[in-house]
């Protein structure tokens, strides 16, 4: 499943190949996000900053006019610790295994499969067009660390006192009239 998050309309990378153009042994394309585009995505995304972006990807003629794309996406992506909060750099690499077909006839192959489907349908192509940037995207957010942690930090859990005296609010219990205290 892959997010809906790069919808958004201040993310203006695009990489639209039409698939007319592909050729019958396929075709190879690497694409890198730019500094402008980097920042409109790490705030889409929820980073602090994203410092590099890219994805390299072969696409290849599937039948029925469907293509496959194979390949990955690489990311150095800047995050918060989630313990320290200080800033932590990891780093993204999500590969890419796909099967797009013309929108018409995904539809009619998710109505004949109904909930029955086994295998994930094929995505859905635009206009005759498959946009690798916002592919490299989708799957840049789907390899985000929701729980970044800087290395060898650790979260410490507060230990209860075992004494009751050594208890925070235990000079409390003086307040208590004489009959109440025991």
């Amino acid at each position: 499943m892959r997010s809906s998050k790069t919808h958004s309309p201040e993310i203006t990378w695009a990489a639209p190949v039409a698939v007319a153009d592909i050729p019958d042994d396929g075709a190879d394309i690497a694409i890198e996000a730019n500094e402008a585009n980097r920042a409109a995505i790490a705030r889409v995304a929820g980073l602090r900053d994203l410092p590099r972006l890219a994805a390299s990807f072969h696409l290849s003629p599937a039948g029925r006019g469907e293509v496959r794309v194979a390949g990955h996406v690489s990311a150095v992506v800047g995050q918060t610790c989630v313990v320290t909060l200080e800033r932590v750099e990891n780093l993204i690499e999500e590969p890419v295994d796909l099967i797009f077909a013309p929108a018409e006839a995904v539809a009619v192959r998710q109505d004949a499969q109904g909930d029955d489907a086994g295998d994930d349908p094929p995505e859905p192509m635009v206009d005759g067009k498959i946009d690798l940037a916002k592919l490299a995207v989708e799957f840049l957010i789907l390899g985000i660390d929701p729980y970044p942690r800087k290395s060898g930090a650790t979260f410490e859990t507060i230990q209860a006192p075992v004494d009751p005296a050594d208890h925070p609010f235990a000079g409390l219990a003086s307040l208590k009239p004489p009959a109440e205290q025991g």
